[in-house]
C-alpha cells in the first residue's frame, strides 16, 4: 500500500522575510543528500477545513465567492482556516458551516486529508463529509468583504463531478472533495467505511 512518510531534512539557516495576519513567508536553506544546500521559500500556513456537505436528495452545498488571486469568481465548498494552534478541526469545520451557509449537520466522518502545494506552502486541509444537513437556529453570522457577495447553492453530485471533469470547477477542495465522495460511494463499505471525525491528523494535531 502506498503511504507517504514523515521525513525532514537538515536546515541549515532560515529567515522570515514576511509576516502577514494570517501567513508567513520562511526561507529556508535546506542540506540536500549530496551535502550541498539548496534555498526553499514556502508560505507558513496554519492548516485549515472543508466541508463537502450533502443533503438527502444527494445535492452538494456550494459557494460562489470572488478570489482575487486568480481573478475569478470560484464555486467551493464551505472552508475555513484553523483559528489557533491545536483546534480541533471537527469544530472549525462545524463553525465554517454555521458561518458560510447556516447550516449544521448531524453526522460528520473524514473524507480525505492533503495538503495543497506541497512545493510552496507547508498548508494542510481536512476535508470532512457532513450528512443529515439542516438549517442552523438564531441568527445568521454577519459576513463582510468578499463574503458579503457570495452566493449559496445546492447543486447534484453528478453535476459539479461533470464540471470539474470538464475543467469548469477549479477550486482545489471542491475538485478533491467531489471525486473523493464519488469513489468512497462506489468502494466496499460505501460512506461508512471513511474514518470518524475525530480521527488523528498527523499533519496539524489536535486534542479530541
Amino acid at each position: 500500500m502506498l503511504r507517504d512518510t514523515q521525513e525532514e531534512w537538515r536546515v541549515s539557516a532560515t529567515a522570515t522575510p514576511f509576516t502577514g495576519k494570517k501567513t508567513s513567508v520562511r526561507s529556508d536553506e535546506v542540506v540536500m543528500p549530496d551535502g550541498t544546500t539548496a534555498v526553499r521559500d514556502y508560505q507558513v500556513h496554519p492548516g485549515s477545513v472543508a466541508v463537502l456537505a450533502l443533503d438527502e436528495a444527494g445535492r452538494v452545498l456550494v459557494l460562489r465567492q470572488y478570489r482575487h488571486p486568480v481573478r475569478h469568481k470560484l464555486w467551493e465548498i464551505p472552508a475555513g482556516l484553523l483559528d489557533v494552534p491545536g483546534e480541533n478541526p471537527l469544530h472549525a469545520a462545524q463553525r465554517e458551516l454555521y458561518e458560510e451557509a447556516h447550516v449544521k449537520a448531524e453526522e460528520w466522518r473524514v473524507l480525505t486529508d492533503l495538503y495543497t502545494s506541497p512545493g510552496g506552502s507547508d498548508e494542510a486541509v481536512r476535508i470532512f463529509l457532513a450528512r443529515g444537513v439542516s438549517e442552523a437556529e438564531g441568527e445568521r453570522f454577519a459576513v463582510a468583504e468578499e463574503e458579503a457577495d457570495m452566493e449559496v447553492a445546492r447543486v447534484p453530485l453528478a453535476e459539479v463531478v461533470a464540471g470539474v471533469l470538464a475543467g469548469d470547477l477549479h477550486n482545489n477542495c471542491l475538485v478533491v472533495g467531489v471525486l473523493a465522495l464519488q469513489a468512497a460511494l462506489a468502494a466496499d463499505g460505501g460512506l461508512d467505511a471513511l474514518r470518524p471525525a475525530e480521527a488523528a491528523w498527523p499533519a496539524r494535531p489536535f486534542t479530541p
